[in-house]
């Protein structure tokens, strides 16, 4: 059995982690705060339209306290997180670790990587729609819940790799061992950056995104100029993204907003360089026009963001 540890109790790290350990995996939970001392009391609740559970009790500590080597590692904080928490996971990892970073971030994996020249790090991707409605308890919206992870390199595959999509899948998780990584997460990315951005620029829901106008336009325009960026970067979808991520777009409720907005609006630590500027420093770098990205970056900059 696979020794599984999560980092990070929040809207991805939670549903994951109480998947698992509700079909019998192995799992610890790396949480702190008032989110560590719930779970500790009540441990983890999910609740979704046709499910709702508990799983109690949980293991549950902080990172600093976990000393024993986990299989299996999924990395689910915030962009601006990893630096706080990269000391404590090469402590913990070694040549057989698998760490499977799930950012909105793009490009995570290869960057972490550098820190852990024995472990082997994917890159990857979640699609959920979940959110902390108390601590300890998450509410998730509809029926996607779908992992996407792989290598860089073909060199670097493990077959224990398989074993982690099959025990996601037994879970009732969609697991999905990607043949083309840097594809799949760029895709991922080519939705939540440009929501971001829009949300961000006009300061908006999605609602006003839906609607046929400048705003609109603005969205399509920021995903055309992410393909552009993965066409420079020798990165082909396989459809067209520009209509793919509007039509996600338009099954969104009109209220919903990006984490990005949220945390920006609630004057917390935000993924704005991940999910914003590095797609300007990514076009200068592969000589790719993105002059709806440079002004929007332009504006938010001059806001201080």
């Amino acid at each position: 059995m696979l020794k599984y540890l999560i980092i990070g109790a929040g809207g991805t790290g939670l549903p994951i982690g109480a998947y698992l350990a509700k079909s019998g995996k192995d799992v610890t939970f790396i949480a702190r705060g008032e989110n560590l001392k719930a779970m500790k009391n009540r441990g983890v609740k999910i609740a979704r339209p046709n499910e709702e559970f508990v799983i109690a009790p949980v293991n549950v500590t902080e990172l600093e306290n976990y000393n024993e080597r986990a299989d299996v590692i999924f990395v689910c904080v915030k962009g601006y997180s990893l630096d706080s928490i990269i000391p404590h996971m090469q402590r913990i990892a070694d040549k057989d670790t698998i760490i499977i970073p799930i950012l909105n971030i793009f490009g995570t994996g290869g960057e972490l990587q550098k820190y852990f020249p024995e472990s082997l790090v994917t890159d990857g991707c979640i699609y959920i729609a979940a959110q902390v409605s108390a601590p300890g308890c998450i509410l998730m919206n509809g029926d996607i819940f779908r992992i996407i992870y792989g290598v860089r390199k073909k060199e670097e595959y493990r077959e224990r790799l398989r074993d982690i999509e099959s025990d996601l899948r037994e879970s009732g998780i969609t697991g999905i061992l990607s043949d083309n990584i840097a594809r799949d997460a760029l895709l991922k990315f080519s939705y939540v950056s440009p929501q971001g951005a829009c949300g961000l620029y006009y300061n908006v829901s999605a609602g006003e995104i839906q609607k046929q106008g400048e705003i609109r336009e603005c969205f399509a325009g920021l995903v055309a100029e992410i393909n552009k960026l993965a066409l420079a970067m020798d990165i082909h979808f396989e459809k067209d993204i520009v209509q793919r991520n509007l039509d996600i777009l338009d099954t969104l409720t009109p209220t919903a907003t990006t984490s990005l907005q949220r945390d920006i609006a609630s004057n917390h630590q935000s993924e704005i360089d991940g999910l914003i500027y590095e797609v300007v420093r990514l076009a200068d770098k592969y000589g790719v026009d993105a002059p709806l990205y440079i002004k929007i970056a332009d504006k938010l900059r001059k806001r201080g963001l």
